[in-house]
């Protein structure tokens, strides 16, 4: 009876079972991160304008359809973009903190808190107020870094070099207009001093203003030259939606 193979078996299942209640958690935790090849490797930018409250994200990169996971905004809330080994879960947290009052330095260090693998993320936050973070990991590829400027954060991974992120932060700064064409002004400017070393291949833009959603959500998920083809797209929806009629 106590040699059978269905004994056997029946016995090994409960075995199993016992051990997974008794032994450490990281014997069973989630297998490693992708290689980097695989990360989103990205410029990107957090945006406010204080003048109309107006909150915007942008980001470009060499993998496909990036605006489906790095870039997150809220009206009235903030702007986070999560990036590298992107986890889109940050980006709910800090979101959600920040709509229940915490900062945007508090926000960002209750999200990476509880995460294993920030030393492989980039996160970069503004908030409604004006207050910005930003958190970059040991582990992305160089170059890598933010910058923290007046009114917005810029990041990236896997550039050419600190000018694509410098360049950006003074076209920002320069450009005249609404939030959307200083961001967009940015963009071009890092693309323009280099960007992603390894190339390019995704794009996207979010505004948002007093609604509940952002008025201008704009991607190119696979191009040639992906922030050109966001300008593009960016300047037929001005005329369209954002030019008074006469």
């Amino acid at each position: 009876m106590f040699n059978t193979p269905q004994f056997r078996h029946r016995w090994s299942v409960v075995v199993f079972f016992a051990l997974m209640l008794v032994l450490p958690l990281p014997l069973f935790a989630a297998p490693p991160a992708p290689p980097s090849s695989d990360w989103d490797s990205t410029f990107s930018i957090v945006a406010l304008d204080p003048d109309t409250g107006h909150l915007g994200v942008a980001v470009s990169t060499a993998r496909l359809a990036v605006g489906n996971r790095v870039p997150y905004v809220k009206a009235r809330v903030g702007a986070v973009a999560t990036q590298a080994n992107t986890n889109p879960m940050l980006a709910y947290e800090a979101l959600l903190l920040l709509e229940m009052g915490k900062s945007a330095q508090d926000a960002l260090n209750a999200a990476l808190s509880s995460d294993p693998g920030r030393e492989e993320r980039q996160l970069t936050v503004i908030d409604a107020k004006g207050n910005k973070a930003a958190f970059t990991g040991t582990k992305p590829n160089d170059y890598k870094g933010h910058i923290i400027g007046k009114n917005c954060v810029v990041a990236g991974n896997i550039l050419v070099g600190p000018e694509t992120l410098s360049a950006m932060v003074e076209a920002f700064d320069k450009t005249q207009g609404s939030l959307g064409d200083r961001i967009m002004a940015a963009m071009e400017a890092g693309q323009k001093a280099g960007g992603d070393k390894r190339g390019k291949i995704s794009a996207a833009i979010l505004v948002a203003t007093d609604s509940l959603h952002p008025y201008l959500n704009l991607r190119v998920d696979d191009s040639a030259d992906p922030v050109a083809e966001l300008r593009k797209l960016y300047d037929a929806y001005k005329k369209a939606f954002l030019t008074p009629k006469p």
